[in-house]
């Protein structure tokens, strides 16, 4: 009896974590496809407004994104802190809140420059050898959007502390009333319906910023008044100083920060390229991209989700635990990203035609290169969806460093030159871009998982 009891322990031990990792992304998931929805509806919008505002706003948004998501990478520490700190006492109040209280500090630490450089978005994008009207209009859109950054932070940290209990609803049903008020906001603020000024491009900025304000304000309330969270009291004393646990985030942030600059500039790098080919590559590639990037949601769901269940067994000292998130999430993704791969092959023009028009004239040309780059966004899916788990499992181990390396190399050294040179240098134009970005994928996804798999021997899994 004993034997057999012995035997089944580890298929049960499985089963649980199987059930514990779905319960846990599932809501991550949808709340990141909730925020991306929000850049998503813009995008869409701002294709019914025009080509040439859909091609401005993917120039700022691309510009928006390689800036804003450095901070995001700092704030993104404080989930592996937490699970950590639940990990070694699951019953912590006081530890929990002193991260919760320095995440919010460093948002505000780092919003305030990243104001100042987004201001000046036309002129970093003049200098960058843009076409001045594009440029132009993306600073108006980016003079609206650039207020998104502080409290977007702040919802993330609030998201990362209740994701770190494992209840993370709440920022799921928040995330959808953000997309819903966003969709409202732009069709009220672009195009000027029920009685709202018609502001174009800019409206859709407004539209975004507002929308993260609900969502900031909204989870706020939750974590204030939800019997569940409101013993911890966050936001009690927050003007007191922890400047040993701030240093703590910035030392696991920093190079958490620089992975996704180093991947966001790969693609926004690969935008401006576009735009340096025509206007009709660079919306082809804007709508192709954000299918893309919708798709990706799910593996960044199961690497925070794997981040968090592997922090907690990281800090109870539990390396079994550790393997068997990591390999559950493993391949929970690989099996979503064949599928999206299948559906980008198989129904192009289907999803394609949710952005643009195709049986317009005028947009032909943008919907018969989107296909194309589409086919490429395919082959792609299961390098995008290991490297993004693979980095949430060792983020859970608190090793940032090495993976910011191994992204710097694989995006840098090999992605980008071999995209360019390929659309310039082999006449390749955009198709040449799509296959680099592929090619950084692919390095960056199998040496993050020879990491992975020999994180014992470099002593990785040590508390």
């Amino acid at each position: 009896m004993s034997t057999t009891q012995d035997a089944l322990a580890p298929q049960s031990a499985l089963t649980d974590e199987i059930v514990a990792m779905l319960r846990l992304s599932w809501p991550l998931i949808l709340t990141n496809m909730a925020q991306t929805a929000m850049t998503a509806t813009d995008v869409m919008m701002l294709g019914w407004l025009s080509p040439n505002a859909l091609a401005a706003g993917a120039l700022g948004t691309n510009l928006y994104f390689s800036l804003m998501i450095f901070g995001l990478g700092l704030v993104l520490a404080v989930s592996p802190m937490l699970a950590r700190e639940l990990g070694e006492n699951r019953f912590a109040v006081r530890e929990l809140r002193r991260t919760f209280r320095q995440g919010l500090w460093v948002s505000i630490s780092v919003s305030a420059p990243l104001w100042i450089i987004l201001w000046n978005t036309e002129a970093i994008l003049v200098a960058m050898g843009q076409n001045p009207a594009l440029a132009k209009a993306a600073g108006v859109y980016m003079n609206m959007l650039q207020w998104a950054v502080l409290p977007f932070y702040f919802y993330i940290v609030m998201r990362s502390f209740i994701s770190a209990l494992e209840r993370p609803g709440w920022a799921l049903f928040i995330g959808i009333v953000a997309v819903l008020f966003n969709a409202l906001a732009n069709w009220c603020l672009i195009f000027g319906n029920y009685g709202f000024p018609a502001m174009g491009i800019a409206g859709s900025g407004l539209a975004t910023t507002l929308s993260s304000i609900v969502m900031f304000l909204g989870l706020a309330l939750v974590v204030s008044l939800d019997r569940r969270f409101k013993r911890y009291r966050l936001f009690g004393r927050f003007w007191r100083p922890d400047w040993q646990r701030y240093r703590q985030m910035w030392q696991l942030g920093l190079p958490i920060g620089a992975i996704l600059v180093f991947e966001v500039v790969l693609f926004t790098g690969a935008a401006l390229v576009m735009g340096l080919i025509d206007e009709t590559s660079l919306a082809a590639h804007a709508i192709a991209i954000q299918i893309a990037s919708i798709a990706f949601m799910v593996p960044m769901g199961f690497g925070q989700a794997a981040t968090v269940r592997i922090g907690r067994a990281f800090g109870a000292g539990d390396r079994e635990g550790i393997s068997r998130s990591g390999v559950v999430a493993f391949w929970m993704v690989m099996g979503f990203m064949v599928l999206t791969a299948t559906l980008m092959i198989t129904f192009p023009q289907a999803l394609i035609g949710v952005f643009i028009d195709a049986g317009k004239p005028e947009n032909a040309a943008v919907a018969s290169l989107a296909v194309t780059f589409l086919a490429y966004a395919a082959m792609f899916q299961l390098f995008d969806g290991a490297q993004a788990v693979a980095i949430g499992m060792l983020r859970g181990l608190h090793d940032t460093k090495v993976p910011m390396l191994i992204a710097a190399f694989s995006y840098w050294a090999v992605g980008m030159p071999l995209g360019v040179w390929l659309a310039f240098g082999a006449g390749m134009r955009g198709a040449g871009i799509w296959i680099g970005l592929s090619a950084g994928l692919a390095m960056v996804a199998v040496l993050l998982l020879l990491r992975w798999a020999r994180r014992e021997a470099l002593g990785l899994e040590r508390p």
